[in-house]
């Protein structure tokens, strides 16, 4: 499950690079590592090459949630030792297998890179573009908060998907984030996913609040991904260190996952 390795043998290019797909909150503790980390899962067992990469250079703990333990990290990368594609470990055997797919891990609990430059983030961005033809969905785990690195990453995606929670104080961060990139000029559409909802009707209409704010304010609808519902099984699995659905197959929260993953690739 561990080890990093480059590239040796790489599939030969598609001919349309893997769009990117940049996860983000504005606000911590609305189970954004978690969703990156499924939704890499899922669309590998859709049978689609995912690379997820940890994006929160300061507190990254993708590795650990996943219980897997790389020998090469972004660390390694921005310190000029290694180049991106060196950096990548393969998780549950890699893209090919049911589930698997890459990871690019950040350096994890060190706060060593909480303070990179952005010169070093866009050299990382160049280094995902060239990987993209690789793949077929590379997804960006991004930290929480909207400092210039986060909003650095979010820019160089394709898809912004925003994850949410029916709290006023996840709905405001993730607003904020939507209304700095705006005045920085990205004309992004994100897509809206919200999380630990008490059923999907209330999921649903977290996400009307939400598009209201954004239609009137800041002049464009954001779109639905949709409801992730809250299971009990989702942290027993983290604190398992195993993804949801191998640990609990029938799980709710995982068959939540699967349709956004559906109405991803559907759009």
């Amino acid at each position: 499950m561990s080890g990093a390795h480059a590239l040796p043998e790489p599939p030969l290019p598609r001919t349309r690079a893997a769009p990117i797909f940049a996860i983000a909150s504005g606000k911590g503790g609305v189970g954004k590592t978690w969703l990156s980390t499924m939704l890499s899962f899922a669309f590998g067992r859709a049978g689609q090459r995912a690379l997820l990469v940890d994006c929160d250079l300061g507190l990254a703990n993708v590795d650990v949630q996943l219980g897997v333990r790389p020998t090469a990290d972004v660390h390694s990368v921005v310190r000029g030792f290694l180049e991106l594609d060196a950096a990548v470990t393969p998780v549950l055997g890699g893209p090919g297998r049911n589930g698997g797919f890459d990871l690019i891990a950040g350096h994890s609990g060190s706060g060593a890179l909480g303070t990179v430059k952005l010169e070093e983030v866009g050299r990382i961005c160049t280094g995902l573009t060239k990987l993209t033809p690789h793949y077929d969905r590379v997804i960006l785990d991004l930290a929480a908060g909207i400092d210039p690195t986060v909003l650095r990453f979010a820019r160089a995606a394709d898809r912004l998907i925003l994850v949410t929670t029916e709290e006023p104080t996840a709905l405001t961060d993730a607003y904020a984030m939507v209304k700095l990139l705006r005045l920085q000029g990205a004309q992004i559409t994100p897509w809206v996913i919200v999380n630990m909802a008490e059923n999907r009707v209330k999921g649903r209409k977290v996400f009307d609040q939400f598009s209201m704010a954004c239609n009137e304010y800041l002049g464009f609808k954001p779109r639905f991904a949709g409801v992730i519902c809250r299971d009990s099984r989702v942290p027993d699995s983290i604190r398992a260190q195993t993804p949801l659905p191998i640990r609990h197959p029938q799980s709710q929260a995982y068959e939540d996952v699967i349709r956004i993953v559906e109405t991803l690739n559907a759009g």
